[in-house]
């Protein structure tokens, strides 16, 4: 089992909100991590670092200095080296569960935790600014190498995978804690900064591991000591992380109600003064107190209701629920895959470490790549997804019927690496027709969404008490569900193709790029108050 961290998560991720592709995508961050997606949250409402002319050299020195915090804990803080290792260790006879119990009663837990912690590691990352959320973070880090060090039942190692499930969750504060540290205008080299640390944690961790067990020679127990110690020190470095003055729902609103507060205590006298514009201002709390519903969440969320219409922002969203699931249940499901193809865990003969390091590198390839393919998405984006879904089925089920072990491995880094093409594409995709705000929201409800359809998938087919299928009956499931996510795209890629031809034929010109959604104003009416793209709310098609 591994948590991939080189998702794009919306890192927003992974990505989880990584990739500089074009202008939109660095507001955002670009993508989470393998990935996480990515429900990365950017602050709108940073502070300059060259706030105030006298401190201006004090102010670049603090933020490079918190930037690099930072990214010396992202890199520490990825550095698992036991973590390609854990199903053998689990299946070997220093734990001894058999294959069933690791398949269907401890690694769906993962997925049901993720799923119930999501929601509320999202909105306290806002709440708390961030530091906190890391700091839970590495505390169930230290928890899971604890439990795999002297855990021996299967409860134990259900709530070790429990606390997977938070580490997962709480990748978004990562994500978007980065941008609180800085000004806009240096979102996307900072962006560039955090998915270079994690990328390069993830593949050192994975190479240090291999070595130790090829060259070392290591047990996994040994192994699992050396990734407890590192998983400690990470943690100690989030204590010492800067605190964030603003995050950007919650802290934001706070921040002007207090400036309001200030406004209306310097003009006290001048009210008392005059009686009548007194009288006019004690009327004003009441639409302050109300405010609040109008000014970011439940706005964004009416926001959404329209924004999801435009049928770019809505294939791509789809893209990033569906087939997210597809590829986070091979990742969940694979080492086990593996095991089973070897049939054996002498330290000798797994090589986990060195194809998980060989698909991070593809993958930061393959992303950076993508960045350069120069397409019109908006006629061909149904062909080339259905295309790349359609070959992603095809390795699940070489994957899923072959003996040979080496097969497998390259099977998965390719199986990777083509996720990870269209991730930083999606990610811009999206990214482009929304402002910062709303795309936020937006990767946290994709990523939200696809963590119930995986959760969804485990509870009928992984789990003990649904079919509890083995693990090559599984790979056969997703095989068929990719299959027809195949066909659905091949399906809308021709009536897109054939319905551009023929209004060309027409003279009609073809299908255009939809104009950039922008978020509404504050007001008091928000309905009545027009978006910055000139269009009222009502008149959102």
């Amino acid at each position: 089992m591994v948590v991939d961290d080189t998702a794009g998560s919306g890192d927003g991720s992974e990505g989880e909100k990584e990739m500089d592709l074009k202008g939109p995508v660095s507001e955002y961050g670009g993508g989470h991590e393998d990935g996480d997606a990515g429900m990365a949250v950017s602050v709108s409402e940073a502070p300059s670092p060259s706030e105030g002319p006298p401190g201006e050299a004090v102010e670049a020195r603090k933020w490079k200095w918190a930037v690099m915090i930072l990214c010396v804990y992202g890199f520490m803080a990825s550095i698992k080296p036991g973590e390609p290792f854990i199903t053998p260790y689990l299946l070997s006879p220093e734990k001894n569960f058999t294959r069933e119990q690791v398949t269907n009663e401890i690694t769906p837990v993962m997925t049901y935790s993720y799923m119930v912690v999501l929601v509320p590691a999202f909105l306290l990352t806002d709440l708390m600014r961030y530091k906190p959320v890391l700091i839970i973070q590495g505390i169930s880090q230290v928890v899971i190498w604890v439990i795999l060090l002297l855990g021996n039942t299967l409860l134990a190692m259900q709530f070790m995978e429990f606390c997977y499930g938070i580490t997962m969750a709480c990748r978004v504060a990562y994500s978007s804690y980065i941008f609180s540290l800085v000004s806009p205008v240096l979102y996307q080299r900072v962006a560039g900064y955090s998915r270079s640390s994690v990328l390069l944690g993830v593949f050192t961790s994975s190479v240090l591991g291999q070595l130790c067990m090829s060259l070392g020679n290591i047990s996994f127990y040994t192994l699992n000591i050396i990734s407890l110690g590192f998983v400690s020190f990470g943690l100690l470095l989030s204590l010492c992380l800067p605190w964030p003055k603003r995050s950007l729902f919650f802290n934001r609103m706070r921040d002007q109600e207090q400036r309001e507060m200030a406004a209306a205590a310097t003009k006290s006298e001048l009210d008392q003064m005059n009686p009548k514009e007194s009288g006019l201002s004690s009327a004003a709390p009441p639409c302050s107190a109300s405010r609040w519903r109008d000014f970011a969440l439940v706005q964004m969320l009416l926001e959404v209701r329209n924004v999801v219409k435009m049928p770019n922002l809505r294939l791509w969203s789809l893209w990033w629920i569906f087939n997210s699931t597809g590829y986070y249940l091979v990742l969940f499901y694979v080492h086990i895959l593996w095991n089973k193809v070897y049939q054996a865990t002498e330290n000798k003969n797994v090589y986990n470490g060195g194809v998980e390091a060989a698909a991070t590198l593809l993958s930061a390839i393959i992303s950076f790549a993508a960045g350069f393919v120069k397409i019109r998405w908006n006629l061909w984006s149904e062909l080339v997804i259905g295309v790349i879904t359609g070959l992603q089925a095809g390795l699940l089920l070489l994957m899923g019927s072959t003996d040979n072990i080496w097969v497998c491995y390259v099977a998965y880094i390719l199986f990777r690496g083509f996720y990870q093409f269209l991730v930083p594409i999606a990610t811009f995709q999206i990214a482009s027709s929304l402002t910062k705000e709303l795309c936020a929201l937006v990767f946290g409800i994709n990523t939200f969404l696809g963590t119930i359809l995986t959760t969804i998938i485990s509870l009928i087919f992984s789990d003990k008490r649904g079919l509890g299928l083995d693990v090559h009956s599984q790979f056969l499931v997703y095989f068929i569900y990719l299959t027809i996510l195949t066909v659905v795209y091949f399906v809308c890629a021709a009536v897109v193709i054939i319905r551009h031809y023929r209004n060309q034929a027409r003279g009609g010109g073809g299908t255009e790029q939809t104009p950039p959604t922008e978020l509404s104003p504050v007001a008091a009416n928000s309905e009545a108050e027009p978006l910055s793209n000139g269009k009222s709310a009502q008149d959102q098609p």
